[in-house]
């Protein structure tokens, strides 16, 4: 017996609700899928199909194959494209989502050359720092800047940026320099809302750590906004390199805290487990990872 041919007949007939039906769909004859079926269910010693002479209808057994048969059935269909991935074109619209910040500053600049590389490729691109579900809302691809907990997914990390602390240099003449991280305690600190320990701040040296409970006059889920109200004066903002990098380089914003280390923020990019890379999200991990690796622009030529 052929498994997949059968397992191929047997989700036709699941879908078009009889023998005939699937016949018909497959260019076979009805005698012919009533013996993959029946060589089926003796494989697998379990009755698939409940049968009268007027319906056919799944098993709760047949159900629970079906699912699995429809999974393995399009993991063989995507393992074929995946082999022959470098003669394929890539094409099609790309669907992915991104962090808003990351994406105007830094993804927003590459998409012309990408485009220029692969111009069948249509983006269709969602800035969230939501992190949104990508199956249940379509995504062929997400870059998230955060570990990655969900082991449903397939994460390639293409770049990293450094947590820095800064602030506008008129408001540290003003209010002063903290020194230890506790000393952020009288400080105005602006907190991003999608932190993952929003309003406490955290902060390493010689193996101590400093957990630091902050508060300020603005709270925001957009860095870009804490950055500039920071440059305003309104308070310390701690922010990834690549949305106060330039701000550092030019001096609007100095380091605050610059003895004590923060765990670098990995940049990823992922996608669901269950599917091989298409050759239009094989190109632009790919070329995310040509674009951004090794030193990556943020974090060139800026002290902190």
């Amino acid at each position: 017996m052929d498994l997949f041919q059968a397992m191929k007949v047997f989700a036709k007939v699941a879908e078009a609700g009889s023998l005939s039906g699937a016949a018909r769909a497959l260019d076979m004859s009805n005698p012919s899928v009533t013996r993959h079926i029946a060589e089926l269910e003796a494989y697998l010693n379990a009755r698939l199909f409940n049968r009268t002479t007027r319906r056919l209808s799944l098993t709760e057994t047949g159900s629970n194959y079906l699912e699995r048969c429809r999974q393995l059935l399009q993991d063989l269909d995507d393992a074929t494209l995946a082999a022959g991935s470098s003669a394929v074109k890539p094409g099609g619209t790309l669907r992915i989502s991104a962090p808003v910040s990351f994406a105007v500053n830094h993804l927003g600049p590459m998409l012309a050359d990408y485009h220029e590389r692969y111009s069948d490729v249509a983006l269709d691109i969602t800035l969230s720092d939501r992190t949104v579900d990508l199956v249940e809302e379509g995504f062929d691809l997400a870059i998230r800047i955060s570990r990655i907990r969900d082991s449903a997914l397939v994460a390639r990390q293409f770049a990293s940026a450094r947590s820095i602390a800064c602030a506008a240099p008129a408001y540290l003449k003003k209010h002063g320099m903290p020194r230890v991280p506790e000393d952020l305690a009288r400080h105005a600190c602006l907190s991003y809302t999608y932190h993952a320990t929003r309003g406490e701040w955290h902060f390493q040296r010689g193996g101590k750590s400093h957990a630091v409970r902050v508060k300020g006059p603005v709270d925001a889920n957009n860095g870009d906004l804490l950055r500039e109200a920071a440059i305003a004066g309104m308070g310390i903002v701690l922010q990834p390199s690549f949305i106060v990098g330039d701000a550092l380089r030019s001096k609007k914003l100095v380091p605050v805290l610059a003895g004590y280390d923060m765990a670098p923020l990995p940049i990823y990019a992922v996608y669901p487990s269950r599917r091989h890379l298409s050759a239009k999200v094989r190109t632009f991990v790919d070329y995310l990872v040509e674009r951004f690796g090794n030193t990556p622009d943020w974090d060139r030529d800026m002290q902190a």
